[in-house]
C-alpha cells in the first residue's frame, strides 16, 4: 500500500475533521453533519490502515484524531441523551445494508417464490400427492373453518404480539445460522413446504381468492422479511468462505455479522408492522381490496425503503463492509 498516495487522497478530509473537532460549538446542522460523515470515514480509514501495517506514527495520528472527532461528535449532540443515533441509523445505516445485499435476499426471494408456486400448482392439480399430506376431510376443515378462522382466534393485540415474536424468531434463525449456510436452505424449505401445502388445499377447492385476500395485508412485507433474513445470513456465511483479496477470514466474517445485526434491527422493526397488519388488517370488516391494497402500499414503501432510498444512503455514507473505504465483498 502506498502510504504517501493514500495521505494526498485524504489528508484533506482529516484535516477539516481535525479543525471541526477542534471547534468548542458547531456553527449549524450542516457542519455538524458533516462532522459526523468525516468522523465515520476517518474511522473506516483507521480500521483499514491498522490491516495493512502501516507506519505507527500514522497510526498514532489517525487514532487521535478519530478519538477527538468522537468526542467532538458526543459534543454536538449535547452530551446527554439523543436521537440522533437512532435517526442515522434509520436513515442511513439500516437502507445502506438493505441495498447493499439486495442480490443476496433479491435472489432468494425469487427462487422461494418461483418454488412455492410450483409446488401449489403441482399438488393442487395431483390430488393424489396432495393426499400424502392431508386427506379429504382435513382439506375441507382447513379451507372451510380453519385458515380464515386462524386470524381471528385471538384478540388482535395479542395476536399481533405472537406472529411478531414467531415471525422476527425465525428471521434471526436465518441470520445466525447464515454461517453455517445449509441451516437457512432447511428453514427456507421448512417454510416453503408449508405455505404451499397450504396454498395448494386452498386452491384444489376454488379457495384462491380467500387464499389471497388472506396473506397479502402482511404477508407480502412478511415474507419479504424473511427473504433479507436468509439472504443476509447467507452473505454472512459467504464472507468466510470468500473474503477477497484484502481482508483475512476472521475480519470479512466480523464485518458481516455487524453488518448482519444492523439487518437484525431492522427487520424486527418491519415485522412489528407487519404483526400489526396481520392482526388489525388483515382479520378487519374493511372491504378485500382496501385489505390488499394497504398491504400492498406498505410493503412497496418498504421496497422502494430498502432500494431507492437505500441506493441514495449508500452514496452519502458508505460505512458497510463493501463500501468504497474498505475492501469490495
Amino acid at each position: 500500500m502506498d502510504l504517501d498516495a493514500y495521505l494526498a487522497e485524504r489528508g484533506g478530509e482529516w484535516h477539516r475533521l481535525e479543525v471541526l473537532a477542534s471547534r468548542p460549538k458547531l456553527r449549524s446542522p450542516a457542519e455538524i453533519d458533516e462532522l459526523v460523515v468525516l468522523y465515520q470515514r476517518a474511522a473506516t480509514h483507521l480500521s483499514v490502515l491498522r490491516s495493512r501495517n502501516p507506519d505507527p506514527v500514522m497510526l498514532a495520528d489517525l487514532s487521535r484524531l478519530v478519538l477527538a472527532g468522537r468526542a467532538a461528535v458526543t459534543r454536538s449532540n449535547g452530551g446527554g441523551l439523543s436521537w440522533r443515533p437512532l435517526a442515522e441509523f434509520f436513515a442511513y445505516r439500516l437502507p445502506g445494508a438493505l441495498y447493499r445485499t439486495r442480490r443476496w435476499w433479491g435472489t432468494i426471494a425469487v427462487l422461494v417464490v418461483a418454488a412455492t408456486t410450483a409446488l401449489t400448482w403441482y399438488l393442487a392439480g395431483h390430488p393424489d400427492t396432495l393426499a400424502l399430506f392431508a386427506d379429504d376431510a382435513t382439506i375441507d376443515k382447513v379451507v372451510g373453518k380453519e385458515f380464515v378462522g386462524y386470524y381471528s382466534e385471538y384478540q388482535a393485540q395479542n395476536f399481533a404480539l405472537q406472529v411478531w415474536t414467531n415471525n422476527a424468531l425465525l428471521t434471526a434463525q436465518c441470520l445466525a445460522s447464515g454461517v453455517l449456510i445449509l441451516p437457512v436452505f432447511y428453514l427456507l424449505w421448512e417454510n416453503l413446504l408449508n405455505t404451499g401445502v397450504v396454498a395448494a388445499m386452498m386452491v384444489s377447492r376454488d379457495a384462491g381468492d380467500t387464499l389471497l385476500i388472506y396473506l397479502a395485508p402482511h404477508g407480502l412485507l412478511e415474507i419479504t422479511c424473511l427473504f433479507v433474513g436468509a439472504g443476509v445470513g447467507l452473505r454472512i456465511g459467504w464472507s468466510w468462505i470468500a473474503p477477497g483479496p484484502l481482508q483475512t477470514r476472521r475480519q470479512s466474517l466480523v464485518a458481516w455479522v455487524r453488518e448482519g445485526m444492523v439487518v437484525a434491527v431492522g427487520m424486527a422493526a418491519a415485522l412489528a408492522i407487519a404483526g400489526f397488519l396481520e392482526g388489525f388488517v388483515t382479520p378487519s370488516a374493511l372491504p378485500a381490496p382496501v385489505r390488499v391494497g394497504i398491504g400492498a402500499v406498505v410493503w412497496l414503501g418498504f421496497l422502494s425503503y430498502a432500494l431507492l432510498w437505500g441506493r441514495e444512503a449508500n452514496e452519502r455514507r458508505p460505512v458497510g463492509p463493501d463500501s468504497a473505504d474498505l475492501p469490495t465483498a
